[in-house]
């Protein structure tokens, strides 16, 4: 990981507050994403890993505590940081090409300038063919490719992705992690990507954090010391298996205390 840290999470909590009782999100979290860096975001259900990732987008405020970019506090959505969701958010009524562009309307820049920034991030991710094609033209793992050229199409320093191949089937997803992955070492950029799929975290990852039951903190920080670049051929390898079966046993003595907490008690 680069000494100087690109972001950093510190002693961040966040708490729900309800009209019955108050919900502890996340509590005391503190963490460091390197220039380039792709880390993954991992635990069990409801452990607070998409709040995590939202309050680095600054999409929701922390209730103590901060994240600091650059140097430089977050205190709300910017364009140095993009963003990709489980759901593709395209605009249908747009062309592959036209939605990329969209992105582009902030920035100082001609038609002509947007259109050929556009075409260039499209055939990033293999869509040069489709740039005419409306959403409903194009399959799920498709217009989460368009999402993808629309969130580097402006340059962000952090792309930030929440589950962003959840909705797809099994060979399809494991295309899209592929093309992933080939596509940040083409970029260099840093990528904080949650995920609940182990597997897909070790693929894809430098480094996977494994946070605990809510109300979520770092559990463990876990190196993933495997060559790039990675194809699927390297799921059967030993390293690989080893470091799975690592990440896979942190999280399941999390869901075994989980379970054994009495019905109605606090956790």
């Amino acid at each position: 990981m680069a000494s100087t840290p690109k972001v950093e999470v510190r002693s961040l909590s966040k708490v729900f507050e309800g009209g019955d009782h108050d919900v502890t999100a996340l509590s005391d979290v503190d963490m460091t994403l390197g220039d380039n860096e792709f880390v993954s975001l991992i635990g069990t259900s409801g452990c607070g890993k998409s709040t995590l990732l939202s309050i680095v987008a600054g999409l929701q405020e922390p209730s103590e505590g901060e994240v600091v970019l650059d140097g430089e506090e977050v205190v709300g959505p910017g364009r140095d940081r993009g963003l990709v969701f489980q759901s593709y958010t395209l605009f249908p009524w747009q062309t592959a090409r036209a939605n990329v562009e969209f992105a582009l309307r902030g920035e100082k820049l001609s038609k002509g300038e947007r259109t050929k920034l556009a075409r260039e991030h499209l055939a990033l991710v293999g869509l040069e063919q489709f740039e005419d094609s409306y959403p409903h033209q194009l399959s799920g793992g498709m217009k989460q490719r368009v999402a993808i050229a629309r969130a580097l199409s402006y340059r962000p320093q952090v792309l930030l992705m929440d589950e962003p191949f959840g909705a797809l089937d099994a060979l399809t997803r494991g295309m899209m992690q592929e093309l992933l992955t080939r596509v940040w070492e083409e970029h260099k950029i840093t990528v904080l990507f949650v995920t609940h799929d182990v597997e897909e975290a070790v693929f894809v990852s430098d480094r996977v954090v494994v946070m605990t039951n809510r109300p979520g903190k770092i559990k463990e920080e876990i190196p993933i010391d495997l060559p790039r670049p990675r194809a699927h051929e390297m799921l059967s390898s030993p390293e690989f298996g080893e470091l799975y079966g690592r990440v896979l046993e942190s999280i399941r003595s999390e869901a075994m205390a989980a379970d054994t907490v009495p019905a109605g008690a606090s956790r």
